[in-house]
């Protein structure tokens, strides 16, 4: 009994290898007819392989672009709930120096943590007068947090926060729209009608196209206590710091939240007056969506392919009807039934993985077009192996699918009345 089981198997194997031949000289010989028969599949593993180049090269994009900002930034900042409307207003809810100094003093997660506050104003040097310029208020480790040094002069010092020191530091951007010498430190601006010594030089980062996008403007810093000069009104515009490493993002925000919850005096249920932002926790995010968005893709992308399965199922019935004498000439020779279920079903696989192939060609020369292109937002998109490799499968899925039928169909006809099959 075991014999006879292994010689369909034996003769299927054998066959097969000529039905794969076979299979493409029927698809040689009706160029027209496979091309618009195996359209649908054509687009969908096209799709496919654009598709996931797209997201892949936006993945590592947005990545690339979170690690030049920083995976281990954290923000903190004042809000007022709906359920406060009415209750306080929003300078109620800003930071306090006294809530900086609490986190800095009791949130272990954190390296750096600096209170930042900026405001708009006119800067001159000699005639050259820029309105509406952003001065900001950092302290000494804001360095260190945005990981920007100063590549002339010097940070601000302990006693330039102090004494309110009208100090700046500029950046080279700065330098060029003002018109001040290739090396400022030295050099007096006029900050709002004020005078400030030019201290320092911090090194230029290139705005991306993520983070504010667009070329890079003059900065001017003082130091945080001048800048509460300025304009004296109690608060911090927001404050920002450093975690140790990025897997306590969590730790960190509980611990912070923890502490502002304890001297805002808030209850158990009510809102939060403050917003704490991890950057690892925007990463994780993103990497949600672009997940969704990968499973809507597929989707849109497997009707295509069904579509194409269905036009496979079509034109392999067609098949059947065509050559329903050489089926009943094979069965009456002898030809085992799984023989012929067996040369339908390859054929209709051909036929999905021949479609396949020409998909991934057209996929990938629209890849290297994008490529090509100058100034493309995503770099280097390229096919991961396991595209390639899930478009075969489903291809060959398809393939089998719908073309089950028509086989089964082939295989079950009488031999008689496929010799009398006009």
């Amino acid at each position: 009994m075991i014999g006879k089981l292994f010689i369909p198997v034996t003769m299927i194997l054998r066959v097969a290898s000529q039905t794969v031949w076979l299979a493409l000289a029927q698809i040689l010989s009706n160029k027209i007819r496979t091309l618009l028969t195996t359209l649908g599949i054509v687009i969908a593993v096209a799709s496919i392989i654009i598709v996931v180049a797209a997201l892949s090269g936006m993945r590592q994009f947005v990545l690339s672009e979170f690690e030049t900002f920083g995976v281990k930034r954290v923000f903190v900042d004042g809000t007022l709930p709906p359920s406060m409307r009415g209750k306080l207003n929003w300078r109620e809810v800003q930071l306090k120096q006294r809530e900086v100094d609490a986190i800095r003093e009791r949130v272990s997660s954190l390296e750096f943590f600096v209170p930042l506050y900026w405001g708009s104003y006119s800067i001159q040097y000699e005639k050259v007068i820029l309105e509406g310029i952003t001065t900001w208020g950092i302290e000494p480790a804001w360095h260190d947090v945005e990981n920007r040094e100063i590549i002339q002069g010097r940070r601000f010092s302990a006693i330039d926060l102090r004494e309110r020191r009208n100090v700046c530091i500029i950046n080279q951007a700065a330098v060029e729209e003002l018109n001040l010498p290739s090396e400022p430190t030295g050099s007096f601006l006029l900050v709002s009608g004020r005078r400030f010594l030019i201290v320092g030089l911090v090194e230029t980062l290139e705005q991306s196209g993520m983070f504010g996008g667009g070329d890079t403007r003059t900065e001017v810093y003082i130091p945080f206590s001048t800048a509460q000069s300025l304009r004296p009104e109690g608060w911090i515009n927001y404050a920002q710091g450093q975690l140790v490493s990025a897997e306590v993002a969590d730790e960190a925000v509980a611990e912070i939240t923890a502490v502002l919850r304890q001297i805002r005096g808030l209850e158990p249920g009510q809102d939060n007056t403050f917003d704490v932002n991890v950057v690892q926790q925007f990463i994780e995010r993103f990497k949600q969506i672009a997940a969704v968005i990968t499973l809507i893709a597929g989707g849109i992308v497997t009707i295509s392919l069904v579509v194409g399965g269905v036009g496979i199922m079509n034109i392999m019935l067609v098949s059947v009807s065509e050559r329903t004498r050489e089926i009943g000439l094979r069965k009456a020779m002898g030809a085992h039934p799984l023989i012929i279920l067996t040369q339908f079903l390859i054929e209709a696989v051909v036929l999905c993985l021949a479609g396949a192939a020409v998909g991934l060609s057209i996929g990938q020369f629209v890849i290297l077009g994008a490529n090509s292109i100058p100034d493309f937002p995503l770099d280097s998109l390229e096919v991961p192996p396991w595209a390639v490799m899930l478009s075969a499968g489903f291809s060959t899925g398809i393939g089998v699918v719908f073309g089950i039928f028509p086989a089964i169909k082939a295989a079950r006809l009488d031999p008689i009345q496929a010799l009398h099959h006009e």
